[in-house]
């Protein structure tokens, strides 16, 4: 191909320069102006319905499997699903043979993105999502977003412990992310189904990925939660907000390792152990016969009965051993768990006190008698 251009090249040279000039690209250079297109335009904005409307040109219809678990649910809500569904104008099925749902396009559709929004929410109705829940991704401000989180990590162990940490004790850590993206979160097996706002569905799926690749959802709170203080102030809208935000370093623990002691070199490999058979032949049993091992084993069996029915007869009886007595004197003496020494001390402080008491007491009835006479 190089060749080619090299030669057409070659051949152009002693043409016009102005032709070989004429071939760069020019970035935009088919844009055409479009004089309808003005600033004061609006391209959010509703356009009402047609007063005449045709319907669809072609049938649109998408299916998708649910697990068996999903399906006598499924069959209670399906009622209340076709009929919110049949109200944007398509039509729902319930496949139980083949364990399967279908949404697909009617002559009444008015807004042709409706089959998209369907077709969310069979989705969310087979990864476990409430039927109520769910039905709100039919509103036109509501998103979804189903985060596959099963194929980020081999380990097992490691998978369960991650997507435990995402939940949270008692569910704290997803109720957290859900009041700050603004979103609805439900794990259910190897996926993360969500519901909300574009801007939420976006950071909530950086940090669920995070956090199975082992990076703790609680950094990313505080930095959502300062994010949104820093929103609140209008001098700071068109600012960065990096300054402000915590910078966690990755720290690597090392973990102690257990140091195995060295067993002392030898060149000999270790005796084998005796068999089963060996043992037999040495205790003599290999050469009973069936009948006279079956004999023995049922006595060992029995023995064991035996001490077993023993040891449970004296926990029982336990319970019913009466407890120790312990002679009048000693009960009387240890009862207040005072000691004599501790009684005539406390005997001797309460008398010292009635004798700085009294004297006053006198005084003051001394007075009493002068003012009264």
């Amino acid at each position: 191909m190089g060749r080619k251009r090299k030669r057409a090249g070659a051949g152009d040279g002693d043409g016009d320069g102005e032709e070989g000039s004429a071939r760069v690209r020019v970035k935009g250079k088919h844009d055409k102006p479009k004089p309808w297109d003005t600033p004061d335009v609006d391209h959010w904005k509703i356009v009402p319905k047609p007063e005449q409307w045709s319907g669809l040109v072609e049938q649109s219809s998408f299916s998708t499997l649910f697990p068996q678990y999903r399906e006598k649910y499924l069959q209670d809500v399906w009622h209340s699903v076709a009929r919110a569904l049949k109200e944007h104008g398509i039509k729902g099925e319930l496949n139980l043979v083949e364990g399967s749902m279908t949404v697909s396009t009617t002559r009444k559709v008015q807004d042709p993105y409706i089959i998209i929004k369907a077709r969310d929410l069979i989705k969310l109705l087979a990864r476990s999502v409430p039927a109520p829940q769910a039905l709100k991704i039919l509103e036109d401000y509501m998103q979804c977003d189903i985060i596959k989180i099963g194929n980020l990590i081999r380990n097992k162990d490691r998978f369960v412990k991650r997507r435990q940490r995402l939940l949270g004790p008692n569910g704290a850590t997803l109720k957290a992310l859900e009041l700050l993206t603004g979103c609805y979160i439900l794990v259910q097996g190897n996926t993360v189904a969500a519901m909300g706002p574009f801007q939420g569905l976006k950071t909530l799926r950086r940090v669920v990925e995070d956090c199975i690749h082992n990076i703790h959802p609680i950094y990313h709170i505080k930095a959502l939660m300062i994010k949104r203080e820093l929103a609140k102030d209008p001098a700071l809208a068109n600012e960065n907000w990096e300054r402000f935000l915590p910078k966690f370093k990755k720290k690597n623990v090392q973990r102690k390792k257990s140091k195995k002691e060295k067993k002392p070199y030898t060149p000999f490999p270790p005796p084998q152990q005796p068999s089963k058979i060996d043992l037999q032949l040495e205790s003599g049993e290999y050469f009973l016969s069936a009948e006279t091992k079956a004999a023995k084993k049922f006595e060992e069996k029995k023995q064991q009965q035996l001490e077993k029915a023993a040891e449970n007869k004296r926990k029982r009886d336990s319970s019913f051993v009466p407890p120790k007595e312990t002679k009048k004197s000693e009960r009387a003496g240890t009862s207040s768990g005072v000691s004599k020494a501790d009684v005539t001390a406390m005997a001797q402080n309460l008398k010292e006190k009635s004798e700085k008491v009294l004297p006053k007491q006198k005084r003051i009835d001394d007075s009493v008698q002068n003012y009264l006479a």
